[in-house]
């Protein structure tokens, strides 16, 4: 059975102000066949978002010279709970509006430097006149419309869980975060806001060969017709769903894009990656449709 791709490659994001590498930092795990066609991995771990996005468009354009179809995971949502868009007032009520509003308003210099509290901030103005749902900041970063402490969060707002983060909870491990909580740890709400930019600009570039799933595919069981036309296809993962064994010596993060490379490939392998692409049994038409419009899904979960 043939192959949905050839090449993997996973990225453990990071919102930090400072240039970091190590623990807690960017690392970008790239799974990809030798000469003699065997898998082979490597592990990048650029000390900003700027480096990241450098490394990211050269193992891409390698990989497209090379004729290779590409899966590029990132661990953060990219998309928001239902009525998100909606709630913003955004001219298209859907993921692309929510894309463009953040690519739009987030500065995020070579340095690391970025304004996410500031975005934060402006969308619960414009959502509630209130500081919330989004929540969670240094007390130096606190401002009218953004506070360090949780809020109540009202029947009016948007869901506090996207369905995909719902769906992971008791695997074992306390599940996906909100994506409203913007700091503490944990919280994946900041690499949000500064990571969809990031994969919008990529997959600009890259024009109509990429696409993001499920939002460009539909979420359904992808078979290699599904992708025939495209070089990349961008999903959401979410590392703590799978079995991750640190190696000697190996740091967390770096184990965790390792272990979602080899699992993506064995699945493919073995001709069942499609199916990871598909909705869970029981999924009606509506919940599909939010899936595929607004909120997106974790692949695997």
């Amino acid at each position: 059975m043939a192959r949905l791709f050839d090449a993997f490659v996973m990225v453990d994001w990071s919102a930090s102000s400072t240039p970091k590498t190590g623990r807690d930092s960017i690392w970008i795990g790239v799974n990809k066949r030798d000469a003699r066609f065997r898998p082979t991995f490597e592990a990048h771990n650029p000390a900003t978002r700027a480096a990241a996005m450098a490394t990211l468009r050269e193992v891409i354009g390698d990989l497209r010279r090379r004729g290779e179809r590409v899966l590029v995971g990132f661990d953060f949502p990219l998309g928001y709970p239902r009525g998100t868009a909606a709630k913003l007032g955004l001219k298209d009520a859907d993921w692309s509006g929510m894309w463009k509003f953040l690519a739009d308003n987030v500065v995020d210099k070579p340095t690391n430097v970025n304004n996410r509290f500031a975005v934060a901030n402006k969308a619960n103005r414009l959502m509630t006149d209130s500081a919330k749902p989004f929540w969670g900041c240094p007390a130096k970063d606190a401002q009218t419309w953004l506070q360090a402490t949780k809020p109540e969060h009202t029947a009016d707002l948007p869901p506090v869980l996207r369905a995909a983060e719902l769906a992971t909870q008791g695997k074992g491990k306390a599940g996906a975060k909100s994506v409203w909580q913007i700091f503490g740890n944990g919280t994946v709400g900041s690499q949000a806001i500064v990571g969809i930019p990031a994969v919008r600009a990529l997959k600009l570039e890259l024009g109509d060969k990429a696409k993001a799933w499920p939002f460009e595919t539909g979420w359904k069981t992808l078979k290699d017709a599904d992708v025939a036309d495209i070089e990349v296809l961008f999903a959401e993962i979410y590392p703590a769903l799978g079995d991750v064994r640190p190696e000697a010596g190996e740091i967390l993060d770096r184990a965790q894009v390792r272990a979602l490379c080899e699992h993506f490939l064995r699945l493919d392998e073995a001709g069942k990656l499609g199916e990871a692409f598909a909705p869970p049994k029981g999924a009606d038409e509506a919940e599909i449709a939010i899936i595929e419009t607004e909120e997106g899904w974790i692949l695997g979960a």
